[in-house]
C-alpha cells in the first residue's frame, strides 16, 4: 500500500508525497520545541550547580552536607536531562532521514516503504524515551524541592 503512495508520476502524486513528508516535518518542529525546553532546564541546573560550587564550604561547615547532597541531585538531574536531549536529537535525526529518504525514494523510484515506516516508528520510540527521561527528571526535581512544613506555617 505504501509502495503505491511513493510511486509518483504526476504533479498530484508529488503533492501527495509532499503532504506525507509534512507530518514528520511538523513532528520535527515539536521535537525542536522539546529540545529547547530541555536545554533550558539543563542550563538552569548547571547555573545552580555553579552557584553552589562558588560558595562551597569546608567539610566542617554546617552547610557542607547539604551542599554535597544538592550537588549530587543536580548531577543526577544533569545526567537525566542530557539523556533526554540525546534521545530527542536522535529522534529528530531519524525523522529527517525519513523525510529525505521519502524524496530520494520518489525520485529514484525505489520502494522501501517498510524501511521508512520502521524508521518513523524508531523516531517515535526515541521521542517516547526522551519524554520518559523528562518525566523522571521532573519527579527528581520536585522531590528535591520539598518545602519544610514549619516554613509553610500549617496549622
Amino acid at each position: 500500500m505504501l509502495e503505491d503512495i511513493f510511486h509518483v508520476s504526476s504533479l498530484p502524486g508529488l503533492a501527495s508525497t509532499i503532504q506525507l513528508a509534512l507530518a514528520p516535518a511538523f513532528l520535527l518542529n515539536g521535537i525542536g520545541i522539546i529540545l529547547s525546553m530541555l536545554t533550558g532546564r539543563l542550563t538552569r541546573i548547571v547555573d545552580r550547580a555553579r552557584v553552589i560550587e562558588a560558595d562551597f564550604t569546608p567539610r566542617d561547615h554546617p552547610l557542607h552536607v547539604h551542599q554535597v547532597h544538592e550537588l549530587r541531585l543536580l548531577d543526577r538531574r544533569m545526567t537525566i536531562v542530557n539523556n533526554a536531549v540525546f534521545l530527542a536529537t536522535a529522534s529528530a535525526v531519524a525523522l529527517c532521514t525519513v523525510v529525505a529518504a521519502m524524496f530520494i525514494a520518489r525520485l529514484a523510484g525505489f520502494g522501501f516503504a517498510r524501511t521508512l515506516a520502521a524508521m518513523f516508528a524508531l523516531a517515535l520510540i526515541l521521542l517516547i524515551a526522551s519524554l520518559t527521561f523528562f518525566l523522571v527528571e521532573v519527579r527528581v526535581a520536585v522531590r528535591a524541592i520539598r518545602i519544610r512544613d514549619e516554613l509553610l506555617e500549617r496549622s
